[in-house]
């Protein structure tokens, strides 16, 4: 199979004392300088001992694993029944919103976006072993490894792209389906890593959705311990450093690796040290933690190819006991038969077709905030481009002009509205009005400005209610020169509105805005298939050989 890193998400668990955990003070937290047949198991006891939902860290490496083999591994139909009643589920999505699927190609084909969650709860005593910070033991555990997994349509490609864990983001309202507890919406940009513990992964998929506008199909969590066993079941994952490395800082901080320079192939605990460092690779941020998973993940999914020795059944058996008894997913992947479903479709992706990024992000304080260039990066999965550019050139789709003939142009009524605040800036003033004067003096006489409070829109658009107002709806687009992909048919309107959006905040002209269909350099773009990466290895993290 071939999923690799999820993602670096920049925000894995690294076993850091309490204060740099995101519920702690800001300072270490993560900163960017930082049924199905069968059953299965609902969460038990999570609430008083720390909601430990018996999901926990999430590495990806090891949920790849828990989809590529899990549904190979039976022997016979009560172990099937065996395996299938060790996975958990968890519901989905625990927002308001849902975001619409994909609308499926020619093929009847549509993408595919897994949400990859680990979680840092110290919530059995292996997990505390291998976590540290014994303190938090108990503590409401934090989404601290975000990665979205999205396969094209066509399963030609797959692109992962991590979330720093303290990016800060707005968590929707969200309400725990276990005792119907209701976690207002965030007033404030809040670090994402803190949705987990607003009623569970669903919450965490729900913030994904509210920023991104992607919708996502399933969501997959694992532990520390789980990483442990699968690493040791798969025998090992090559990796690579370019010097010496000793993860450890003089106040204790740091994961404890040590690896030699040049390739060491890592399993067990040491696999879970690599996964989890930050301080001893490139500046010592999450986004070099990220990158590290990247390689790593890339090197198992080439490892876990090649390997023959997976067909080993006792081999599979065992892995598969650690997965299934590991992992976490939502109803819809709740089976055996499921995840075996899922691996065949993941399979089909070419290894040099994988690609890991990390969402685009500014330092805001001692946080992260997503940049431009991570909505360039979400609207090409939402529009299924693949980040990797090796798609062939798709022909540009022709607006559809509608059926309805449109009003003579004074006789179609035009409501006009500011829409031009955003998350940064206030609306530009008076562009409802200056808009309505440019309307009339196209002729659009019944165009009048809407003097209710600005609104927050992205791109210009036209709403209309009904489709016989279609064509007025258009004969408007036209002649301000909007595109009729931006006319929509929408039930919030009682006739034709116009949002001047974010996009138009001045001038007469509205210049339709162009659309870079290119991974930007900022995602930090790494190929499944380069087997010649290598981390960076910071100075002050070094030891010589004879050192204790």
């Amino acid at each position: 199979m071939s999923l690799s890193a999820r993602s670096a998400d920049p925000q894995t668990g690294e076993a850091q004392p309490a204060e740099q955990r995101s519920a702690e003070p800001a300072e270490g937290r993560g900163r960017h300088g930082a049924g199905g047949d069968g059953g299965g198991r609902r969460r038990g006891g999570r609430r008083g001992a720390g909601r430990s939902r018996g999901r926990r860290a999430l590495r990806w490496s090891a949920t790849v694993l828990a989809v590529v083999i899990v549904g190979t591994a039976g022997a016979g139909y009560l172990y099937y029944r065996h395996l299938n009643g060790n996975i958990q589920k968890d519901d989905l999505n625990l927002g308001d919103k849902n975001i619409a699927a994909p609308t499926p190609n020619a093929a009847g084909q549509t993408p595919l976006n897994i949400l990859l969650i680990g979680s840092d709860a110290r919530d059995s005593k292996e997990n505390q072993k291998l976590g540290g910070a014994k303190e938090t033991f108990g503590g409401t555990p934090l989404a601290d490894v975000q990665m979205l997994l999205h396969v094209s349509a066509d399963r030609s490609n797959m692109s992962v792209v991590s979330m720093p864990r303290d990016t800060l983001v707005h968590i929707p309202k969200c309400t725990d389906p276990d005792d119907g507890k209701v976690y207002p919406a965030s007033t404030l940009p809040t670090a994402t890593n803190e949705s987990l513990g607003h009623g569970g992964p669903g919450c965490t998929v729900a913030t994904w959705q509210e920023l991104t506008g992607i919708h996502i199909n399933h969501f997959m969590m694992i532990d520390f311990a789980g990483v442990v066993s699968m690493a040791d079941a798969i025998g090992g994952v090559p990796v690579c450093v370019d010097a010496n490395i000793h993860s450890r800082t003089r106040t204790g901080e740091g994961s404890g690796l040590k690896l030699e320079e040049g390739t060491t192939k890592i399993k067990g605990e040491t696999a879970l040290q690599w996964l989890r460092t930050r301080y001893g690779f490139g500046d010592n941020t999450d986004l070099y933690r990220a990158k590290a998973q990247h390689m790593y993940m890339n090197s198992m999914v080439r490892e876990l190819r090649a390997n023959a020795t997976l067909s080993n059944p006792n081999k599979l058996r065992k892995l598969a006991e650690a997965a299934t008894e590991a992992i976490v997913v939502d109803d819809g992947l709740g089976t055996l038969g499921k995840m075996y479903d899922l691996a065949n479709e993941l399979k089909r992706v070419p290894t040099d077709r994988i690609t890991m990024t990390t969402m685009p992000n500014r330092l805001v304080g001692n946080r992260v905030e997503p940049t431009e260039d991570a909505e360039t990066v979400f609207r090409m999965l939402r529009e299924d481009i693949a980040l990797d550019g090796k798609d062939k050139k798709k022909q540009p789709k022709k607006d559809k002009v509608s059926d309805d003939p449109a009003a003579p142009d004074a006789e179609i009524a035009v409501q006009v509205r500011n829409a031009t605040a955003t998350d940064t800036q206030a609306a530009a003033g008076g562009r409802a009005w200056s808009v309505t004067q440019l309307l009339t003096g196209e002729g659009f006489t019944q165009a009048v400005a809407d003097r209710s409070a600005p609104v927050a829109e992205e791109k210009t658009v036209i709403r209309f209610p009904s489709a016989d107002l279609e064509g007025d709806a258009q004969r408007v687009a036209k002649a301000l020169g909007i595109p009729l992909s931006q006319v929509k048919k929408s039930t919030d309107v009682s006739g034709v509105t116009l949002f001047v959006g974010a996009d138009w905040r001045e001038g007469a002209a509205y210049e339709v805005p162009k659309k870079e269909d290119r991974t930007p350099e900022s995602a930090n773009a790494l190929n499944a298939s380069d087997d010649s990466a290598c981390m960076e290895v910071n100075p002050n993290y070094t030891w010589e050989k004879g050192e204790e």
